[in-house]
């Protein structure tokens, strides 16, 4: 699938703020780490990962986690609330978690394509704080399918539908914890060279851009039959 070139031009600015490992590996590994296919029948870019920065996602604060309470089958989402391509993606990916119980799905802010992303990021990690994830991955579902730009004023209305107080949320989104949380989520995707929204982290391999729903199911099924996101032949 091709890139919507105002996401890459935005995600490869701030990919400068720290050397990029998803280059560096491309680099030398040449087009890809994997033949991968997307839906279209075009080529995926992809690349290993340092294991040393995909452990680190592990540890984020404020990953919404989704579907198996075991780490065997782990396949991270890195979204933007404005990124066209995360909404048909957040669709695909809870069918996804449905249909296979094995699937361990993190989701990971990279609000980078405009300040309406990071003001609904905010209200996000700000409902996690207080609601944890199940209601966040709600609000995230909800944000997610209502059409037009996101912004902060229209993620403290999701939250409120919800059942959460403006009152309650609005000064926790504007903390220095919570601003804290976001810069730690998109500081990661930025040192692992994540300059596309969604992108996507399975078996050590870092994915840009959404492929469709058929190629991420290949995905999660290598992951369980071998753990890497193609397996040998």
């Amino acid at each position: 699938m091709d890139f919507d070139r105002r996401q890459l031009i935005q995600g490869a600015a701030l990919a400068l703020l720290a050397p990029s490992s998803f280059k560096a590996a491309q680099a030398e590994s040449g087009e890809g780490w994997h033949p991968l296919k997307g839906d279209d029948g075009k080529p995926v870019p992809n690349a290993r990962l340092p294991v040393e920065l995909t452990n680190e996602i592990e540890h984020l604060p404020g990953v919404i986690w989704v579907g198996s309470k075991s780490t065997a089958v782990t396949l991270y989402e890195f979204y933007d609330y404005n990124c066209p391509y995360c909404r048909v993606a957040v669709k695909d990916l809870n069918l996804l978690v449905k249909k296979r119980p094995e699937l361990r799905l993190g989701l990971i802010n990279n609000a980078i394509l405009s300040l309406g992303s990071m003001q609904a990021a905010k209200v996000e990690l700000a409902l996690f704080l207080l609601k944890g994830p199940a209601v966040t991955y709600e609000f995230h579902r909800r944000l997610f399918a209502m059409p037009g730009t996101n912004d902060g004023t229209r993620a403290l209305k999701v939250a409120e539908d919800l059942g959460v107080p403006r009152s309650q949320i609005e000064p926790l989104a504007d903390s220095e914890k919570v601003g804290g949380m976001l810069r730690e989520q998109i500081q990661l995707a930025a040192n692992l060279g994540l300059a596309a929204t969604p992108s996507f982290v399975a078996g050590g391999i870092g994915v840009l851009g959404y492929p469709g729903p058929k190629t991420i199911g290949r995905i999660v099924a290598a992951l369980d039959r071998c753990g890497e996101v193609v397996c040998p032949a």
